[in-house]
């Protein structure tokens, strides 16, 4: 007999305690369960970001370098909360802003599409509502949803594809440079050619299912192993597979690593960050390729001999 149970509702309270240092802490070390839960992309880059005798709660940026705000609530929405997205918005001269709320009031959310429609064209504002459920006796989990945001008929229509193409002719310079000097380094990369429309750049690592990747944000830079078959389980086993030689890898390596698995996430990365700069550092960028280049090198020279050995997994 199938046996089926109910969700149970779990309140927001039990779980975050406190906003600014529990659920704020949470979601900015989880931003990619509220990218696959909303469809947004999406990495953090600091908490309490000062703008003027203010601070908004996460700042973040997306996979085209705008920079994002974002606004948290554990109670009803309120006209205070609504100014403050607005005032960082403005403040700190983002692109996108996000408020979340368990409770979102309908007058606020008539105010967010009126932003919308009001807003410039490459504006663009969220009004998410955030729930927590169970299953039983299991852990709680959040869910996300999009209450009101941009037309999607309107952003569908090009109004996202106008400041792609502005903003898309630095990340095609960046990446032709980029790959030109990599090419002369490593072979990875030889039939690659740079884009606009994206912030990494990918290559086959030579096993269905694994790729390498550089990535450039606004004010970061990193290169990637991405473990991204269809199949979720395969995937986590061959995270664990490469994780069990955490220690040996990171010796040959040469410095630390950030292993980036997310239980029920699909695919997985291997990465290590630049702290030379990101996109918007333009007197950096050579630089920047050099060091993207020389973490490239050595990390797929590392990974080589564990990529030959996982026919079986």
């Amino acid at each position: 007999m199938l046996m089926i149970d109910k969700l149970i509702a779990v309140d927001l309270r039990e779980i975050w305690r406190n906003e600014a240092r529990n659920f704020t802490t949470w979601l900015f070390n989880n931003l990619d369960i509220l990218n696959e839960q909303i469809g947004l992309d999406l990495s953090s880059l600091e908490t309490e970001k000062s703008a003027g005798v203010f601070s908004v709660d996460i700042l973040a940026e997306d996979r085209s370098g705008r920079l994002v705000i974002i606004e948290n609530q554990l109670e009803k929405t309120d006209h205070d909360h609504l100014g403050k997205v607005l005032t960082y918005l403005a403040n700190l001269s983002a692109k996108i802003g996000i408020w979340i709320s368990p409770d979102p009031r309908p007058e606020h959310a008539k105010t967010i599409d009126y932003l919308n429609e009001i807003a410039p064209d490459d504006t663009h504002f969220f009004l998410i509502k955030i729930q927590a459920f169970k299953i039983g006796e299991s852990k709680p989990a959040p869910f996300f949803s999009i209450i009101a945001g941009p037309n999607p008929e309107v952003t569908a229509g090009g109004k996202i594809k106008k400041e792609l193409a502005e903003s898309g002719q630095k990340r095609y310079m960046f990446f032709e440079q980029l790959l030109t000097l990599s090419n002369k380094k490593t072979n990875l990369f030889n039939n690659i050619s740079p884009n606009a429309y994206q912030g990494w750049v990918g290559a086959g690592a030579g096993k269905f299912g694994l790729a390498w990747n550089y990535v450039i944000m606004l004010s970061k830079s990193r290169i990637e192993f991405f473990i991204c078959s269809p199949d979720a389980e395969l995937n986590k086993k061959r995270f664990e597979y490469f994780f069990s030689h955490k220690n040996e890898i990171e010796n040959d390596f040469g410095g630390k690593i950030d292993w980036d698995f997310k239980e029920g996430r699909k695919q997985h990365y291997i990465k290590s960050w630049s702290n030379t700069g990101g996109l918007q550092d333009e007197e950096k960028w050579l630089k920047i390729q050099e060091d993207l280049i020389d973490k490239m090198v050595r990390l797929e020279r590392v990974l080589h001999k564990y990529i030959l050995k996982i026919n079986n997994i």
